[in-house]
């Protein structure tokens, strides 16, 4: 038998993939198109984790809640940094609560904020890897 939420597949990062508070480190943030082929262009910010397969499309509070958790406004300053990804049970869509993925800062008990005091060696842009 399988959970519910294992049968409904998202290329995207949803709240059954998460347990927990996890510590994750941000290799990738970008915007992507998410429309399906034939429809009009529906832009979105992604993060990519190296600890997850999936991206994270970010809405407007995680984008806020991302440049807190890093310390800065700048999308290009994430990247390499360690931030927490965790459940809000609380999130609210549409006026029903739903709970939702939301990302806040590493404290000191999870350890620093930076990886290795630098970005991620290698990852850029416009490297190869997909969201």
């Amino acid at each position: 038998m399988a959970n519910v939420n294992q049968m409904i597949e998202s290329k995207y990062l949803k709240q059954s993939d998460v347990d927990g508070d996890v510590p994750v480190t941000v290799v990738k943030v970008g915007r992507v198109n998410i429309a399906r082929e034939g429809d009009d262009p529906d832009y979105k910010w992604m993060v990519r984790f190296e600890e997850f397969t999936k991206a994270m499309v970010l809405n407007s509070t995680n984008i806020k809640r991302m440049a807190r958790a890093c310390n800065s406004q700048e999308s290009d300053d994430w990247t390499g940094k360690k931030v927490v990804l965790y459940v809000d049970p609380d999130v609210e869509f549409a006026g029903n609560v739903v709970g939702g993925l939301r990302i806040k800062a590493l404290n000191s008990a999870h350890g620093s904020t930076r990886t290795a005091g630098r970005p991620v060696a290698g990852v850029a842009m416009d490297d190869d890897i997909p969201f």
